[in-house]
């Protein structure tokens, strides 16, 4: 096990027990860093990429994405697994009268098997603080602008929720393969700081 562990009271419960789980024989040290390790492998903003792309060119993924991602995702050879526990994601629609940013208040919960680790900038208390408050102010920062008529709704993820945006497709794509349209897909796009 590593000793370069964050001091917060939450990572010291966690090695703590950690130590127990291996002192039983109930956890072996090398095995779990072996499962981190994969799971952090896969853990890539090209899947949430790939099921944006999907949800585009596939109006019955779309509609079981919308309503249950985590039972959509596996058809896409995706999962929210890869922790203790299993965290249920909403995907939320952007459409022309409603874009969608989500945020962590708390901390930074975050869906990491399909956007890959969090930006700095999520975990920052400024974004955290300033999203919910004045959402536009802080997407203006991002260099994005949405007419002042549409709606922007804050999605506040939690230990057991995670979100992730659904953008608009852009205009113009409509003769483009999935692998094309998942190219033009971005991590902030994802989150909703930026248009796709």
């Amino acid at each position: 096990m590593s000793d370069d562990h964050d001091d917060s009271p939450i990572a010291a419960r966690v090695r703590e027990l950690e130590a127990i789980l291996e002192e039983k024989g109930l956890l072996d040290a090398a095995e779990l860093d072996r499962a981190l390790e994969a799971f952090a492998h896969k853990a890539t903003p090209a899947n949430g990429f790939r099921v944006v792309a999907r949800a585009w060119v596939d109006d019955d993924f779309k509609a079981a994405l919308l309503e249950n991602a985590n039972e959509a995702l596996p058809s896409v050879g995706l999962s929210m697994g890869g922790g203790l526990q299993v965290q249920r994601l909403y995907v939320v629609e952007n459409t022309p009268q409603v874009h969608n940013v989500i945020v962590c208040t708390l901390c930074s919960c975050y869906p990491i098997a399909l956007l890959g680790p969090s930006p700095t900038w999520y975990k920052s208390p400024a974004y955290r603080s300033k999203v919910v408050s004045h959402p536009r102010e802080v997407l203006e920062q991002f260099g994005f602008t949405l007419p002042a008529e549409t709606e922007i709704r804050v999605w506040d993820a939690n230990a057991e929720t995670r979100y992730m945006v659904l953008p608009r497709r852009p205009a113009g794509t409509e003769q483009l393969s999935e692998d094309e349209l998942a190219a033009k897909v971005t991590r902030n796009g994802l989150i909703g700081t930026a248009p796709v």
